[in-house]
């Protein structure tokens, strides 16, 4: 007689964890990091301790981090001050000559990694690098918003500007899917964002996008805005927000709670072959944006480190 023993089940992990990413505000972290203030101006940036976290946690020194839609590049500037390269794409010639001019301030900061800022659509990634495929160790990106994304309602080279971020993300994770290392990690960070005084569900649709991308969905994460002290958070509200939240209560007679973290969703590339080192990619330079940039907020000596490189540069082409 045989004893019979009931099946054992592994149950999945709980996929959520909370990052403690606001122990100082967004202006602060901002001039902590020596960023120009145009970045200031990008409403749809990843906070800086959010993409340093992030970064810390999904990958190691020498690694590469591609943004595909960076903006004013906060990714790129924290990857590079983690000892990681760094790769940004963006669709907007607004936000290339900020973001380079935050990658060249992370360099003169004493960064030492390779960091470059192309001005391209998303979802032309596997087109602009195709000898980095399989090379990119984290993709990391901000889900942005319709109006933040495409400002002029037309991206650089005539891509028609979608109405679904959703969509567009899922566009975005599809191209870069492939240039993904074995292994390797995709993470969208997701702003709450709410119609008619309801938090949208944003984070349903990003999952979809990123399996139907081909890729694992592993984590799903909080990343405070807040500052965690003790068991209390205390919360960092910018005037916008606090006007936002009385406007709400007078049209609506009822108060409305202010979010203070950002959802994080994140994703593992399938595991087919073994993991492939990151390689490093030269920075590219020149720009007369960008030497505007510099030329007002960067010290001389940067200016003049730059200029060099740039002159080195043309004479070599």
């Amino acid at each position: 007689m045989s004893a019979s023993f009931p099946q054992i089940v592994a149950r999945p992990r709980p996929l959520i964890t909370v990052w403690p990413t606001g122990q100082l505000d967004s202006h602060a972290q901002l001039a902590e990091g020596g960023y120009v203030p145009e970045t200031a101006q990008d409403s749809g940036r990843m906070p800086p301790a959010v993409a340093a976290h992030a970064i810390a946690t999904y990958t190691h020194p020498g690694d590469t981090v591609l943004d595909p839609d960076c903006g004013a590049g906060t990714v790129l500037t924290e990857a590079l001050r983690s000892g990681r390269h760094a790769i940004g794409l963006t669709g907007q010639p607004r936000w290339w000559p900020v973001a380079r001019a935050n990658v060249t301030a992370a360099k003169y900061h004493g960064a030492v990694p390779d960091g470059m800022v192309l001005e391209s659509p998303p979802a032309s990634a596997t087109a602009q690098l195709p000898e980095l495929s399989g090379r990119i160790g984290l993709v990391l990106t901000a889900l942005r918003s319709t109006g933040s994304l495409h400002q002029s309602g037309r991206t650089r080279g005539g891509e028609a500007a979608s109405h679904d971020p959703a969509t567009r993300l899922c566009r975005t994770l599809t191209t870069c899917r492939p240039l993904l290392c074995p292994g390797g990690h995709a993470i969208v960070t997701v702003q709450p964002r709410r119609r008619r005084g309801h938090l949208l569900d944003l984070t349903g649709p990003v999952l979809e996008a990123g399996e139907e991308a081909g890729l694992i969905p592993t984590d799903r994460c909080i990343a405070l805005l807040a500052e965690l002290r003790g068991n209390r958070l205390i919360t960092h509200t910018s005037p916008t927000q606090r006007r936002s939240a009385a406007r709400h209560r007078r049209t609506t007679g009822h108060p409305t709670a202010l979010t203070v973290h950002h959802d994080v969703v994140v994703f593992r590339a399938p595991t087919e072959t073994a993991q492939v080192t990151a390689r490093s990619v030269p920075i590219p330079l020149g720009g007369s944006a960008s030497r505007h940039l510099i030329q007002r907020h960067l010290p001389e000596e940067l200016r003049l480190d730059h200029e060099h490189q740039v002159a080195v540069h043309r004479s070599a082409a």
